[in-house]
Protein backbone atom coordinates (compact mmCIF):
# COMPACT_ATOMS: atom_id res chain seq x y z
CA UNK A 1 0.00 0.00 0.00
CA UNK A 2 0.99 3.45 -0.93
CA UNK A 3 2.04 5.58 2.42
CA UNK A 4 1.51 8.75 0.18
CA UNK A 5 -0.67 10.55 2.58
CA UNK A 6 2.19 9.64 5.45
CA UNK A 7 4.97 10.95 3.97
CA UNK A 8 2.78 13.96 2.63
CA UNK A 9 2.40 14.74 6.39
CA UNK A 10 5.50 13.92 7.50
CA UNK A 11 7.07 16.68 5.14
CA UNK A 12 4.67 19.36 6.55
CA UNK A 13 3.04 19.70 3.29
CA UNK A 14 -0.26 21.53 3.57
CA UNK A 15 -2.79 19.53 3.17
CA UNK A 16 -5.76 21.80 2.57
CA UNK A 17 -9.22 19.54 1.78
CA UNK A 18 -8.08 19.94 -2.24
CA UNK A 19 -4.72 18.93 -1.85
CA UNK A 20 -5.88 16.25 0.56
CA UNK A 21 -8.44 14.62 -2.21
CA UNK A 22 -6.00 14.10 -4.64
CA UNK A 23 -3.30 12.46 -2.91
CA UNK A 24 -6.19 9.83 -1.44
CA UNK A 25 -7.21 9.57 -4.77
CA UNK A 26 -3.59 8.88 -5.66
CA UNK A 27 -2.83 6.08 -2.57
CA UNK A 28 -2.64 2.71 -2.89
CA UNK A 29 -1.05 0.00 -4.86
CA UNK A 30 -0.97 -0.50 -8.29
CA UNK A 31 -1.98 3.39 -8.88
CA UNK A 32 -1.30 4.39 -12.26
CA UNK A 33 -4.18 7.40 -12.77
CA UNK A 34 -4.20 10.00 -15.41
CA UNK A 35 -4.66 13.51 -14.70
CA UNK A 36 -8.25 13.67 -15.77
CA UNK A 37 -8.96 10.01 -13.88
CA UNK A 38 -7.35 11.66 -10.82
CA UNK A 39 -10.07 14.85 -11.41
CA UNK A 40 -12.94 12.52 -12.42
CA UNK A 41 -12.53 10.60 -8.98
CA UNK A 42 -11.68 14.14 -6.89
CA UNK A 43 -14.56 15.48 -8.22
CA UNK A 44 -16.86 12.61 -6.91
CA UNK A 45 -15.50 13.66 -3.53
CA UNK A 46 -14.56 17.26 -3.18
CA UNK A 47 -17.38 18.69 -6.17
CA UNK A 48 -15.95 22.41 -6.11
CA UNK A 49 -12.30 20.59 -6.88
CA UNK A 50 -11.19 22.56 -9.84
CA UNK A 51 -8.92 21.20 -12.97
CA UNK A 52 -6.38 24.01 -12.14
CA UNK A 53 -5.96 22.66 -9.07
CA UNK A 54 -5.77 19.00 -9.55
CA UNK A 55 -3.14 19.67 -12.15
CA UNK A 56 -1.06 21.73 -9.96
CA UNK A 57 -1.16 19.49 -7.04
CA UNK A 58 0.06 16.83 -9.58
CA UNK A 59 2.64 18.58 -10.62
CA UNK A 60 3.80 19.69 -7.02
CA UNK A 61 3.66 15.85 -5.94
CA UNK A 62 5.73 15.11 -8.80
CA UNK A 63 8.02 18.49 -8.37
CA UNK A 64 8.67 17.05 -4.82
CA UNK A 65 9.70 13.50 -5.62
CA UNK A 66 6.47 12.19 -3.61
CA UNK A 67 4.51 10.61 -7.28
CA UNK A 68 6.48 9.30 -10.12
CA UNK A 69 4.85 10.53 -13.77
CA UNK A 70 4.67 7.58 -16.26
CA UNK A 71 4.70 8.50 -19.82
CA UNK A 72 3.92 5.24 -21.83
CA UNK A 73 3.91 5.49 -26.30
CA UNK A 74 2.50 8.47 -26.14
CA UNK A 75 -0.57 7.89 -24.76
CA UNK A 76 -1.57 10.36 -21.50
CA UNK A 77 0.94 10.75 -18.41
CA UNK A 78 0.14 8.72 -15.68
CA UNK A 79 0.63 9.24 -11.98
CA UNK A 80 2.30 6.60 -9.88
CA UNK A 81 2.41 7.15 -5.74
CA UNK A 82 4.95 4.48 -5.36
CA UNK A 83 7.85 7.21 -5.74
CA UNK A 84 9.43 5.36 -3.01
CA UNK A 85 9.64 1.77 -3.47
CA UNK A 86 11.89 0.21 -6.03
CA UNK A 87 9.75 -0.87 -9.06
CA UNK A 88 9.70 -1.29 -12.90
CA UNK A 89 6.41 -0.98 -14.47
CA UNK A 90 3.99 -3.80 -16.56
CA UNK A 91 2.28 -2.32 -19.42
CA UNK A 92 -0.55 -3.82 -21.80
CA UNK A 93 0.69 -3.23 -25.44
CA UNK A 94 -3.01 -2.83 -26.53
CA UNK A 95 -5.46 -1.20 -23.82
CA UNK A 96 -2.12 0.72 -21.30
CA UNK A 97 -3.11 -1.00 -18.16
CA UNK A 98 0.25 -0.72 -15.52
CA UNK A 99 1.11 -2.88 -13.18
CA UNK A 100 3.78 -2.66 -10.52
CA UNK A 101 6.85 -5.54 -10.68
CA UNK A 102 9.95 -6.18 -9.03
CA UNK A 103 11.50 -8.25 -10.43
CA UNK A 104 14.58 -10.30 -8.60
CA UNK A 105 18.46 -9.23 -8.93
CA UNK A 106 19.99 -5.81 -9.32
CA UNK A 107 18.87 -4.30 -12.34
CA UNK A 108 22.14 -1.74 -12.45
CA UNK A 109 23.93 -4.71 -12.41
CA UNK A 110 22.89 -6.18 -15.19
CA UNK A 111 24.71 -3.88 -17.48
CA UNK A 112 28.13 -4.65 -17.54
CA UNK A 113 30.99 -2.09 -17.03
CA UNK A 114 32.05 -1.99 -20.70
CA UNK A 115 28.58 -0.63 -21.81
CA UNK A 116 28.41 2.08 -19.43
CA UNK A 117 30.68 4.27 -21.60
CA UNK A 118 32.18 5.55 -18.53
CA UNK A 119 28.56 6.81 -17.18
CA UNK A 120 28.35 6.73 -13.30
CA UNK A 121 24.95 4.84 -13.31
CA UNK A 122 22.36 6.07 -10.50
CA UNK A 123 19.35 4.78 -11.97
CA UNK A 124 17.87 2.50 -14.07
CA UNK A 125 14.34 2.39 -15.62
CA UNK A 126 12.99 -0.55 -16.95
CA UNK A 127 9.32 -1.10 -18.62
CA UNK A 128 8.14 -4.71 -19.30
CA UNK A 129 5.40 -4.61 -22.22
CA UNK A 130 2.98 -7.50 -23.17
CA UNK A 131 -0.94 -7.93 -22.92
CA UNK A 132 -2.91 -7.93 -20.15
CA UNK A 133 -5.34 -11.17 -19.26
CA UNK A 134 -8.21 -9.16 -20.46
CA UNK A 135 -6.78 -7.53 -23.67
CA UNK A 136 -5.14 -11.75 -24.23
CA UNK A 137 -8.79 -13.13 -24.47
CA UNK A 138 -10.35 -10.14 -26.82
Amino acid sequence: MSDLLERLRGRGWRMTAQRRVVAEVLNGDHVHLTADEVLARATDRLPEISRATVYNTLGELVSLGEVLEVATDGRAKRYDPNAHRPHQHLICSDCGAIRDVHPTGDPLSALPAAERFGFTVSAVEMTYRGRCPECARA
